[in-house]
């Protein structure tokens, strides 16, 4: 079977992989185009484009999807199957191309948290669990047949980080399971159930900033599930003040929510019923660092406060 392999970050990665692994055919890999990165501005390259180049796959990087050229090129490929794992919002143009349609591997358990972010409001909303979907595209996004699904336990200190690393290897069995489906044609789709949808929608900087009035749970939930990236944020005597680790306590503090409080070699911080125990942080134009290290180089006095 010929396979056209559609992703962008290292969450695709394992799944290209797999099936290279196993003897299947990649014929092409389609990731988005190089851009600069970083502070020196040098053009990167995403993280299937590297795997593409290491294992000598043909790549593909159209500026624009509808573009005729890159459609030309798809269509000449005559792919029979087409995989998207992480990529952009495929135009409707594209899904007849490949003889056995095109499936997507999403990061929940669809129809729940449809959308860009959906590791990210799992953790951030505190669920127990979590999961994969594999599911062929239909026009509106995330709402195509399911093919298989695969489910994840999330712990109560598990972060963003960590579940996307595990989503991503179970992903990748999901991907290379769905394909023999396809291949011995023996798929069996259920639909989804719109009732049963929620959004994921994309993280803006807002979303992240710490609103110190929630509860203890809320703003642990926060934290964990933007860390490492983008980062639950909030500000430290006017600079901002990034925020990685944390761990719920039972204390109650009477003091106002966001007041910190030092003891010994440990920093807490009240929310609206608990103190919250800040384990790893990063201030504005210095490192990522644990609290100790923070702690060393700060002063926190009665009236210190997190805003």
């Amino acid at each position: 079977m010929r396979i056209v392999f559609m992703g962008t970050p290292q969450f695709a990665v394992p799944s290209l992989d797999i099936l290279i692994k196993n003897g299947h055919e990649i014929i092409s890999v389609v990731t988005v185009p190089d851009k600069p990165k970083g502070r020196g501005q040098k053009v990167g390259i995403s993280d299937v484009k590297q795997y593409a180049l290491e294992h000598n796959l043909p790549v593909l990087q159209p500026v624009k999807l509808k573009d005729e050229n890159f459609l030309n090129e798809l269509r000449a490929l005559q792919p029979d199957l087409i995989i998207v794992v992480a990529f952009r919002i495929l135009p409707s143009v594209i899904f007849d191309i490949p003889k056995h349609g095109i499936f997507n591997l999403h990061g929940s358990l669809l129809p729940k948290y449809r959308g860009a972010a959906p590791i990210n409001w799992a953790i951030i909303n505190g669920d127990k669990e979590t999961g994969v979907t594999t599911f062929f595209l239909k026009e509106k996004v995330d709402t195509g047949n399911i093919i298989l699904q695969a489910k994840l336990e999330i712990g109560e200190n598990d972060t963003f980080g960590e579940i996307y690393e595990k989503l991503s290897g179970i992903g990748a069995n999901l991907v290379l399971e769905t394909v023999r489906e396809i291949e011995n044609s023996n798929v069996k789709v259920m639909e989804q159930k719109e009732e049963h949808a929620s959004p994921a929608p994309k993280i803006f900087k807002e979303d992240c900033r710490i609103d110190w009035s929630k509860s203890v749970e809320k703003i642990h939930n926060l934290v964990r599930g933007l860390s490492p990236h983008p980062a639950a944020w909030t500000t430290f005597q006017d600079k901002v003040l990034k925020i990685y680790t944390t761990l719920k306590t039972s204390e109650k503090f009477s003091g106002e929510p966001g007041s910190l409080i030092k003891e010994g070699r440990k920093l807490f911080v009240n929310t609206n019923d608990y103190l919250l125990e800040i384990l790893e942080l990063q201030l504005e134009g210095k490192k990522r660092m644990k609290t100790i290290d923070f702690l060393n180089g700060v002063e926190i006095g009665n009236e210190s406060k997190l805003i």
